[in-house]
């Protein structure tokens, strides 16, 4: 007998009336890179960790057992976060929308030959127990990705059954039922999943790179939290940093997460060397070096907005050739959307002496084996004699403080109290609210990085030690400011806020769904990160604003004019986030009486908007374009088509395109009565 989540009675009695389903239409397939990652982060934070800190027991989840124990558990628990996951390996291990990793800088440093990139996955398989001819074949692991893409499969993709599983599933009326679950060779096999090469947009955008990072470091995190038993694969807690060292234990909550959990590292590494070595802009050119005594009163170097890639073959594979930039400034989303990545890979990679509170198991990646341990200058109590270095904590520690520098120096009006868009030699006057509110969330990660507080899905926790650094005292600042500049410049009289502004308060006419959401989330981390509860305050009342002006219940979803509303994966990741924090955060407390606000009302707000904008109504509608197979419910049966699962999100083969579809979001849904 399972133990269902607390809230199973609660979101029973808040059912709304059956009502007509929604249209739900594709505009766009075109996948974003920076746009659905960012998303994908937040449906990450959003799914196992927001079920169960609601009181799940995710051992009861089981994909193949639709909308149990509850609509919201099974979406939260099961699809939010598995879309989330599954939409990183698409980009990263099957795209092939970017430069392969045998091209990247660190293999060049190894020999540069597939064989050299070849053995270094023998070397991760290692330090994981994992068994390296069990490594997908044909995995195409890209350094970094462009911009855009169309997420169209570009040939055939191999259906050949190669084995065979029993499974259980639900039917129509809830029963149990077996049956078998054919496994075709693609899930073992990535030859055929490569996207439409010319459909590519060939631009590395820092935004897109962040967005990816992000991903990867927040799985990293998790995937390798945590140790196991190499001869019965049992995750157990890290003692110490040697552990894996036994002979009886390896890195990595398991072997196959654990494995996933240094490949993504080994791509994450690439990008910051990359980052740090080639993509640096002094105004002029490319290349200029990043330096930990970088500072940008004495010269600003930032990531531009586009650079245009040359690309070409080697080893058989992408390469990059020549590079240009074509948009030359510095924008606030690139900066913060590179900070809040670089940030949790401080973290996650700190061996700072002072950080006795680090976790064993991420100490352990980073000491020499399989990952470089950080030279002794960038871990002592000093910082003004730190180095740049190729290893984790050292291109973490210097991405990240560069980056703090420039969103201090380069976009932060200090008179106004307020961040603003672009910086091309001067700073800019306008504001958009949904990345300064979003800079406030980057700023909290990263404050907490530095004063060594947790970060990753504990990143509204207090921590055992608390190093209250400079920067960290100046990114709360900052917070704060910019949390008071929203509600002072930004709110409009109808209690709703401007999508922007300029930096003197003169508001921009419109008010999207995308701003508001970003706000509410940038307030709530500002509530969070300083403790002043007046910022809690305004985001409960702009969500309030919200729901008064724009939920329409017959689309299930918030419409700013009556029976339609389009939303992008912008739109999905300010929700996502928004809806979690104030599901965790804002909501009623005891003496709180707002209907919108409790707990039950927001559950339910959750689920219906995922199910009308992600999944749709019917197949081939939602954001989310497809889905992988088996932990996201998908199964191929024969004689049951492309959605087993009945989610109304079919497999990637059955997704449309001429070959199928990757299982990432396209660009746009409009959602209609």
């Amino acid at each position: 007998m399972f133990k269902p989540s607390c809230l199973a009675v609660a979101i029973a009695t808040c059912a709304t009336p059956a009502l007509s389903a929604p249209k739900v239409d594709v505009t766009d397939y075109r996948f974003n890179t920076a746009a659905s990652m960012l998303a994908y982060t937040e449906f990450e934070l959003s799914g196992e960790p927001l079920a169960e800190s609601l009181g799940l027991d995710l051992d009861v989840l089981d994909p193949s057992l639709l909308n149990q124990p509850t609509d919201f558990d099974y979406a939260a628990g099961i699809e939010s976060y598995e879309y989330s996951e599954e939409a990183m390996y698409a980009l990263n291990y099957q795209s092939k929308m970017g430069p392969h990793l045998v091209n990247g800088p660190q293999n060049k440093a190894r020999g540069g030959k597939m064989e050299h990139l070849g053995g270094r996955f023998v070397e991760l398989a290692k330090s994981v127990a994992f068994p390296a001819e069990e490594i997908p074949l044909n995995l195409y692991p890209i350094s970094l990705p462009y911009r855009s893409g169309l997420p169209d499969l570009a040939e055939a993709v191999d259906m050949t059954t190669v084995n065979k599983d029993e499974i259980e599933l639900l039917d129509a009326n809830g029963n149990s039922l077996k049956t078998t679950a054919l496994i075709p060779a693609y899930y073992r096999d990535y030859k055929t999943l490569g996207w439409v090469k010319s459909e590519r947009e060939l631009i590395i955008e820092p935004a897109a790179v962040g967005g990816i990072l992000l991903k990867e470091v927040m799985w990293s995190q998790d995937f390798l939290g945590g140790m196991h038993t190499i001869e019965g694969d049992e995750e157990v807690e890290a003692e110490s940093a040697t552990m894996d060292q036994d002979g009886k234990h390896a890195l990595g909550v398991s072997a196959v997460d654990g494995m996933n959990g240094v490949i993504l590292t080994e791509l994450s590494i690439d990008k910051m060397l990359m980052l740090q070595d080639q993509l640096g802009f002094d105004g002029k050119q490319l290349g200029a070096k990043v330096t930990p005594n970088y500072d940008p009163t004495k010269g600003a170097i930032w990531f531009p907005h586009a650079i245009k890639v040359d690309e070409t073959e080697k080893n058989g594979v992408n390469a990059i050739g020549k590079l240009s930039v074509t948009a030359a400034e510095s924008t606030l989303r690139d900066t913060w959307m590179l900070l809040w990545p670089t940030s949790e890979y401080f973290a996650f990679t700190d061996q700072r002496s002072a950080n006795t509170a680090q976790n064993p198991a991420f100490s352990a990646v980073f000491d020499g084996q399989p990952f470089a341990a950080a030279p002794a200058a960038n871990i002592d109590s000093k910082t003004d004699n730190n180095i740049a270095a190729a290893d984790g904590f050292s291109l973490a520690s210097n991405l990240s403080s560069m980056l703090f520098k420039n969103i201090d120096t380069l976009h932060f009006d200090n008179n106004a109290g307020t961040f603003v868009d672009t910086f091309d030699g001067k700073r800019g006057t306008h504001v958009t609210t949904y990345d300064a509110a979003y800079s406030i969330v980057a700023l909290s990660i990263f404050q907490r990085a530095q004063d060594a507080l947790p970060v990753g899905y504990a990143s509204a926790e207090g921590g055992d030690l608390d190093l209250k650094t400079a920067q960290g005292k100046r990114a709360l600042e900052m917070i704060r400011l910019q949390a008071e500049f929203i509600i002072a410049k930004l709110k409009a009289s109808n209690g709703l806020v401007a999508d922007g502004a300029s930096a003197s308060g003169q508001q921009d006419k419109s008010q999207s769904l995308d701003a508001q959401f970003a706000a509410i989330r940038g307030l709530s981390a500002a509530f969070i990160a300083t403790g002043e509860a007046r910022f809690r305050t305004e985001a409960r009342a702009l969500y309030l604003a919200v729901e008064k002006e724009y939920f329409d219940a017959e689309l299930g979803t918030w419409s700013l004019k009556g029976g339609v509303t389009e939303q992008t994966p912008w739109t999905a990741a300010a929700v996502s986030g928004a809806l979690r924090e104030t599901i965790l955060h804002l909501k009623n407390s005891e003496a709180e009486k707002e209907k919108p606000l409790e707990l039950a009302t927001l559950v339910e707000r959750y689920t219906s908007w995922f199910r009308t904008v992600i999944n749709g109504h019917d197949v081939h509608q939602g954001l989310q374009l497809a889905e992988w197979l088996g932990d996201s419910g998908e199964n191929v049966i024969e004689g049951k088509g492309g959605d087993t699962d009945a989610d109304n999100v079919p497999q990637i083969t059955d997704a449309g395109g001429k070959h199928g579809r990757a299982m990432v979001f396209g660009g746009k849904v409009r959602v209609s009565k």
